[in-house]
């Protein structure tokens, strides 16, 4: 803040193509200009930025004039995802969060591996994941099925919470991490839930939202930007558009994604660079046909693993195209050791 001694602090709240709307205090917001050209990070041509040097919904900002940012503060979490497309780029999602909720409706909505995947990033970015498993009301919804299912992730410590998005009595279960000055974000595909539960918290209709489709319980994105939205209880909500894409950034660990019990059992194996397929002495395959571990779930540790691995080595090459870049090879993983 030494470098600029008449801006001021304020909090994105609102992120768009033409700049950020940013406040100090609830029900404040003003739109801003974006980072200047001059401050753009050295290595990068004119017009471009990475992701990761802009600012994102949730990031605390230096404003000069109370109309244009010039300094990016420090974070301490960024939730990220790898974008689309041929070419590495990561994209944020939020930042400074202290939970994320994973909304997943117990409709054909419903998908473990995805959720897993989710947890990936999330618990990759050093925040607390939460399940929420919305529409509990409908006809035909199975909680108890969907903790079982989900009893792997649960085991390790990630909540798993069913609720009626709708009804403000159960959504009361989610007060222990909305308490006064914590920020959470939800994340989940269209149709999930997210803006029904971001309204029911609020206590009035703020978020559009929309039926999803009767054949496969997909939604239409109702949520066109991400926003910041402060709560009656004094927590930040962060909704999001869906996501159906969710690429990992190379810097995530296996672990993250619920998959620490894998990760312990891989290490039993009798050969380090075990693929757990035919091997004699495999601890996971031995795991999976005494019914310990499932096989569906091994089998997205292992496609999971590989989409890492892929995003890690790009992650490098691209560092590695930065002028003056001192990169360090990636971390090995577990799931792709050598022999010890």
């Amino acid at each position: 803040m030494a470098a600029h001694p008449g801006a001021a602090p304020a909090r994105v709240v609102e992120q768009h193509r033409s700049g950020y709307i940013v406040a100090t205090g609830p029900g404040d917001g003003v739109a801003v200009e974006s980072l200047p050209e001059w401050q753009r990070p050295p290595g990068y041509r004119r017009g471009t930025v990475a992701p990761d040097d802009r600012p994102a919904v949730g990031d605390w900002v230096l404003v000069e004039d109370g109309r244009r940012i010039v300094a990016l503060l420090p974070r301490r979490s960024a939730i990220k995802r790898g974008a689309a497309g041929e070419h590495y780029r990561q994209q944020l999602i939020a930042a400074n969060v202290d939970v994320a909720f994973v909304v997943c409706g117990l409709d054909g909505d419903f998908n473990p591996r995805r959720i897993e995947r989710y947890l990936l990033l999330v618990q990759g970015a050093g925040v607390q994941p939460v399940v929420v498993l919305t529409k509990a009301d409908l006809p035909g919804a199975d909680a108890a099925a969907a903790h079982a299912a989900l009893a792997a992730i649960q085991a390790l410590g990630v909540p798993a919470v069913a609720v009626n998005a709708k009804d403000a009595a159960a959504v009361e279960a989610l007060s222990p991490w909305l308490r006064p000055g914590d920020t959470a974000v939800l994340v989940g595909s269209s149709g999930a839930g997210k803006s029904t539960l971001t309204n029911t918290l609020l206590g009035v209709d703020r978020m559009k939202t929309a039926a999803v489709r009767e054949h496969d319980a997909r939604g239409r994105h109702t949520t066109t930007h991400r926003a910041l939205i402060p709560l009656p209880s004094g927590a930040c909500l962060i909704d999001t558009p869906g996501m159906r894409e969710l690429k990992p950034t190379g810097e995530e660990e296996l672990a993250d994604g619920g998959f620490a019990d894998i990760e312990a059992l891989a290490a039993e194996c009798r050969f380090r660079d075990c693929a757990h397929d035919r091997e004699p002495g495999c601890a996971v395959r031995a795991a999976i046909a005494r019914g310990e571990l499932d096989e569906g779930r091994f089998l997205n540790y292992l496609k999971l693993g590989g989409e890492v691995a892929a995003a890690s080595e790009r992650l490098a090459s691209r560092l590695a195209d930065r002028p003056g870049a001192k990169v360090h090879a990636p971390r090995p993983r577990k799931h792709d050791r050598g022999p010890g």
